[in-house]
């Protein structure tokens, strides 16, 4: 790790959510500790062997917290083993302790995967400390020493880079899913404030027809024109605290009608002649949708299909079927293609704007194979998209 870099992780915030304990945790205990046992009863040359199975265990345990407490558990492991070597040297004894507790370098890589900056700068200056006064105690050469050296500050590196891909990966899911809100955001000014404006000009037009009738009609008609109006601004005032100066910039340029439910069966028509056979069926009643809903629809489908035909390999058939129900429709999207369980590169973004997109609207998703080949996008939406306003 360079210099700027590490000064520049020093400012970083302790990690958020860390698990406490999961079974893995549990598993590696559980081995150690027995491992510590054998070692001490069939290693006739190990030095204070009763107080270094204890010393041994003690570590291990402190396993259990080094996602919660890493600077704690790190400096306890580090300082006391650099309190042994020192006793150790003191008492004329050789190297204290186990082969077992080489478990220590899980400590430095917990430090720089969960703790803050300043825990992991401090964690640092006592690993140093601890290798400075091993190296006293068992000098073996200017090779040993630095090869020590680096053997500590190996898994440190190591957890400061698993950080450092699991926060851009993390930070990507986040950017897919500000893009899919601003998506929506756009949608439903496009198509909500059509009917709003609608509302406010036949308010406008009944208000001088009115002119004529009794001026209690006038006065309902101009309340509805006002109320219009006023819905009409705040509602542009939110999206646009959704949407960024680009994005607007974008958007403004290509104000299109938002597609709906009767353009899915399109995607079938824009196939390319190499691609799988595309299939829409459509079942139920699926009038009275709300704008928001049925553009979601075609979203999810298009997303869908497009995904299999970029991930599945050799698919022959992408089936979309949407079914009309009483409170609810349902978006499947399935194929016969065979899918890599864990793409590579940045897969995985669209299902997260799916994801977002559904939840919005107080939906559900599920996607995942079918069976032995396949891979299934099964999405159920309210009719009236209740989670828009949520």
């Amino acid at each position: 790790m360079a210099l700027n870099d590490f000064l520049a992780m020093a400012k970083e915030p302790r990690v958020p959510d860390a698990p406490r304990r999961v079974w893995r945790d549990w598993v590696l205990v559980g081995a150690l500790i027995p491992t510590a046992i054998a070692e001490t009863l069939l290693r006739p040359t190990v030095v204070w062997p009763v107080f270094s199975l204890v010393w041994c265990v003690g570590l291990v345990l402190l396993l259990l917290w080094r996602r919660t407490q890493p600077l704690a558990v790190t400096v306890a492991a580090f300082g006391s083993a650099m309190m042994v070597s020192i006793v150790s040297y003191l008492a004329g004894v050789g190297d204290v302790g186990l082969y077992t507790m080489a478990a220590l370098l899980v400590f430095p890589y917990a430090a720089a995967r969960w703790g803050s900056g300043r825990e992991l700068l401090l964690a640092t200056v006592v690993m140093i400390g601890a290798w400075l006064s091993s190296a006293v105690v068992a000098y073996s050469g200017l090779g040993d020493l630095i090869g020590g050296f680096i053997v500590m500050m190996f898994p440190l590196e190591l957890g400061a880079l698993v950080r450092y891909q699991v926060g851009s990966r993390q930070q990507q899911i986040e950017r897919a899913k500000v893009a899919t809100r601003q998506q929506l955001a756009r949608e439903l000014h496009d198509t909500v404030a059509h009917h709003v404006s609608a509302i406010a000009i036949q308010a406008q037009g009944g208000r001088a027809l009115a002119a004529t009738k009794p001026e209690t009609a006038a006065e309902v008609l101009a309340t509805i024109e006002e109320e219009a109006s006023r819905a009409l601004t705040e509602m542009r005032n939110m999206v646009g605290a959704l949407r960024d100066d680009d994005a607007d910039d974008q958007e403004s340029a290509t104000l299109t009608p938002q597609p709906g439910v009767a353009d899915i069966s399109r995607l079938a028509d824009v196939a390319r002649p190499d691609s799988p056979r595309i299939e829409v069926q459509v079942d139920g009643d699926l009038a009275g949708l709300r704008p928001a809903v049925e553009t979601a629809l075609y979203r999810l489908a298009q997303e869908s299909v497009t995904n299999a035909v970029r991930h599945a390999r050799n698919p022959s058939r992408i089936l979309v079927r949407i079914v009309g129900c009483d409170d609810s429709v349902r978006l499947t999207v399935e194929d016969d293609g065979i899918h890599n369980p864990a793409p590579s590169g940045t897969s995985g973004f669209g299902l997260v704007g799916m994801i977002e997109r559904v939840s919005l609207l107080g939906g559900s998703i599920d996607a995942g194979p079918s069976g032995t080949r396949g891979w299934t996008v099964d999405a159920v939406l309210p009719r009236s998209g209740q989670g828009v306003t949520a």
